[in-house]
């Protein structure tokens, strides 16, 4: 909301200080009389309550791709907190073409605050009235808006359309791509209906994270609304909503006094309270506590000072503006029973952001070992974001960790990397990769022979040259028109002429992916993916005498794969922690840019694949593991290997909501392991309409020998123990995915709700023996879903003829 005469009060997430900017997008319907391509500059005025406010902005428009297409930046002098409700901007575009007086294409005006003094955002198109000069007078004579009454189809569908880039109309891939195909097709049968289209001017204005409302200062500036006798929705404006009740606030101030200490410091809850107390201790950390909830547990904070659970529920009680009540808090969370390290990764999140708090955190995690905080390592990363200062407490031990496990410094040093292309928080990272570097540098060779410094982080940069050199390779890879085979032999051409210097390195570059230490690439067993984007899988010679198997993308997101797959691993740890191994394969992503990455190949063919060539799962396992004794003729270890796999990613997919599952994203090995890749669809985002809960299908049951046997049996058996085994976790996963809500992750930056969706996978509100039967019912659902095999039939149909 925004307040104030000329005066701006920007709350939630608006900034009153930031200049006033926009881009011209493209034109459309533009005649010009010379044949060659034009030279336009468009000027920009701003009118505050129809006076020129400022000098006017000229920026000459060149073109970014086709005709009349710029994309160009514009930003005035002029702040936000300037405008009033009558504030338009006035365009008028010229042509410079013939060198002499620069010509009218034409001009328009849009006002900034709409009907509803809502800020206006998004895409605006604007009607441009030929051969005139945009007019800033109130009223204007060249409104860019289309009169209600000449508006047609092609405006409704652009209406539609500004509405779905705001987020007003909800997402659904494969519907929408038909929509936007038919909105086509309609646009060109009404440009080919109208013959004379009047030119417009397409701009966006700056969108914010809420809708921005102007209000002047003082009274209420809404005018009341008429009293009606029709059921109409009237928009009626409290101007005390979200203030503080001072009645609330001056008791809650009597109750936290320091006076109060000496009293709370005896209390002891009663029977009620302590159950109230204890169902708070065990809400997940994305509930927000009441008033009543926070007052509860300040109350009797000494009495929960020897629950280690309860503290991150007491930091979440403490108003951390009042230095008084800081001073106090800090103090008990000094003398608090230590949390464990899953806690801990709550109070890095962006909900802290007292120093003290924050690095209480971290002296928590200084007690993980190396193993386990690889398994946070990329949260932790993010987590930078939420600090005060680039060089905090967490930046400092992530670094020193960084020095004592290699492995960790090469993890850390490309997450980095990664982050630098953020224009927020690239300086924070900066100064991270800087202390790492120079921290690094430092470092001297022991005399047990480890490498010193330099040595080491030349290891790490030499990372980098690989995959550029292999970004240079995939470049001329695809420029090479045919087959694929042309292709591979394109590869295997550079990698033994021009890229030689590839097949034995120098000195051998410790893999990206994993410590082992690369020695060079073999050309003849290198190759492309049959693919748009042709991955390459290259096969690197390795300092003990083996290969080692990589997967190269350009032109691909692989963070969402990489956090994915980071859970999978995460997951598979929690389950052996509880003696339960589902032979999972959490194969290893580095997403090296945010278009590029690297994944490890995992020997496997794809069910759909074994099942054009094999017809069934248990041939294709017979082949290899052939038993005469058996089960179904197959070893009892490769069809519990089969078993147990199918029900770990069964969960575990469920969990995660992945989506767009179909036979060719999961892949069987050799020995019996299934496993899914593929991760672009997860919480609960799916191309596909009315998906399962979990991805399986009736080839995988029958390869158990079907409903009714007890291979199936135990099935469901593993998987309502991995899911209650996970669901005792589930703390730990919400606040690990909480960390990455600013990651720029598709499936977790677009929507606000994916940390509740994660959370109701759960089901918190069940017991053990409730969410057997829970899961139980999904799986019956899952396995006798009809309309998912109609979708899996398309979609091998639709692989046929690509």
């Amino acid at each position: 909301m925004v307040g104030g005469g000329n005066e701006f009060r920007f709350f939630l997430s608006c900034d009153i200080s930031l200049p006033l900017a926009f881009r011209v997008l493209h034109a459309e319907h533009i005649l010009l009389t010379q044949q060659k391509a034009p030279e336009l500059f468009v000027e920009c005025k701003l009118y505050i309550d129809g006076i020129l406010f400022g000098l006017p902005v000229k920026t000459r428009l060149e073109p970014s791709g086709p005709m009349y297409c710029w994309n160009e930046l514009i930003t005035l002098s002029t702040k936000y907190r300037d405008l009033t409700s009558l504030s338009q901007l006035a365009f008028t575009v010229w042509d410079v073409s013939s060198g002499e007086e620069p010509e009218i294409v034409g001009g328009a005006t849009i006002f900034l605050f709409n009907s509803k003094r809502q800020l206006k955002t998004g895409r605006q198109k604007l009607r441009l009235w030929p051969k005139k000069e945009a007019d800033g007078g109130v009223p204007t004579t060249t409104p860019g808006k289309v009169p209600k009454n000449e508006r047609g189809e092609i405006e409704r569908l652009e209406r539609l359309v500004n509405k779905y880039e705001r987020g007003q109309i909800h997402h659904v891939d494969w519907l929408d791509r038909l929509a936007f195909s038919a909105m086509e097709k309609a646009k060109e049968k009404e440009c080919e209906r109208k013959a004379n289209l009047y030119p417009s001017l397409v701009v966006e204005l700056c969108s914010f994270e809420h809708r921005v409302v102007f209000q002047e200062s003082g009274a209420n500036f809404y005018i009341p609304a008429p009293v009606s006798l029709s059921n109409e929705l009237v928009t009626v404006w409290d101007p005390e909503l979200g203030r503080t009740n001072p009645s609330e606030h001056k008791q809650l101030k009597l109750a936290r006094s320091l006076t109060r200490g000496i009293v709370d410091r005896d209390l002891k809850p009663s029977s009620n309270e302590r159950k109230l107390l204890q169902t708070i201790i065990k809400l997940p950390p994305t509930r927000t506590l009441e008033v009543d909830e926070k007052q509860l547990v300040w109350k009797f904070r000494f009495s929960l000072m020897s629950e280690k659970k309860a503290l991150t529920k007491f930091v979440r009680s403490v108003d951390w503006s009042d230095n008084q009540e800081a001073k106090q808090a800090v103090e008990l969370i000094g003398k608090w029973e230590m949390i464990d390290v899953a806690d801990a990764l709550e109070l890095l999140s962006p909900d802290f952001e007292s120093d003290e708090v924050r690095g209480y955190a971290v002296s928590v995690l200084e007690r993980a070992d190396d193993e386990e905080l690889q398994c946070y390592l990329l949260q932790l990363v993010q987590a930078l974001r939420f600090e005060r200062s680039d060089k905090s407490c967490l930046a400092l031990f992530l670094v020193n960790r960084a020095l004592s496990n290699i492995e960790i410094a090469s993890f850390l040093r490309w997450y980095i990397l990664v982050e630098l292309h953020s224009p927020a928080y690239a300086r924070r990272y900066y100064g991270t990769y800087d202390m790492l570097e120079n921290s690094m540098m430092k470092l001297v060779g022991r005399e047990d022979g480890d490498e010193d410094g330099f040595r080491l982080w030349q290891s790490l940069t030499r990372q980098t040259d690989l995959t550029a050199q292999l970004c240079s390779i995939m470049k001329d890879v695809r420029n090479v028109r045919g087959s694929a085979e042309k292709k591979i032999e394109k590869l295997r051409q550079l990698l033994s002429g021009v890229f030689s210097e590839l097949t034995n390195f120098d000195e051998p570059i410790r893999s990206p992916l994993a410590p082992t230490l690369l020695t060079g690439v073999v050309p003849q067993e290198s190759s492309i993916f049959k693919s748009a984007l042709n991955p390459l899988r290259l096969t690197f010679k390795t300092a003990n005498g083996g290969t080692y198997k990589i997967i190269y993308k350009k032109g691909d997101d692989l963070r969402q794969d990489q956090l994915v797959i980071q859970t999978v691993s995460l997951m598979d740890r929690l389950l052996k922690l509880e003696n339960l191994d589902l032979h999972l394969t959490p194969y290893r992503v580095l997403a090296t840019g945010q278009d590029e990455g690297m994944l490890e190949f995992i020997p496997s063919s794809s069910l759909a694949q074994i099942l054009s060539e094999h017809r069934s799962i248990t041939s294709y396992l017979q082949k290899f593991h052939p038993d005469e004794d058996g089960p179904f003729g197959i070893t009892a270890q490769c069809l519990e290997t089969f078993i147990k796999s199918c029900a770990g990613y069964s969960v575990i997919t469920y969990i995660l909501g992945v989506g767009d599952r179909h036979l060719d994203n999961l892949l069987l090995t050799d020995d019996g392991r299934l496993f899914h890749v593929d991760f672009a669809f997860i919480l609960g985002r799916d191309p596909k309409p009315f998906p399962p809960p979990m991805k399986l299908c009736k080839e995988m049951v029958e390869a158990m020998g079907g409903a009714e046997s007890q291979y199936y049996t135990r099935f469901k058996s593993y998987c309502c123990e991995a899911y209650n085994i996970l669901r005792k976790s589930s703390s730990l996963i919400l606040n690990l995915f909480k960390l990455m809500e600013r990651s720029g992750i598709p499936d977790i930056s677009a929507d606000e709700s994916g940390g509740l969706k994660l959370q109701e996978k759960f089901r918190l509100d069940l017991d053990d023996e409730e969410a057997i039967h829970f899961f139980q019912d999904l799986i019956n659902e899952s396995v006798s879903a009809l309309f998912p095999q109609m979708v899996e039939t398309i979609h091998r149909w639709a692989q046929y003829w690509r």
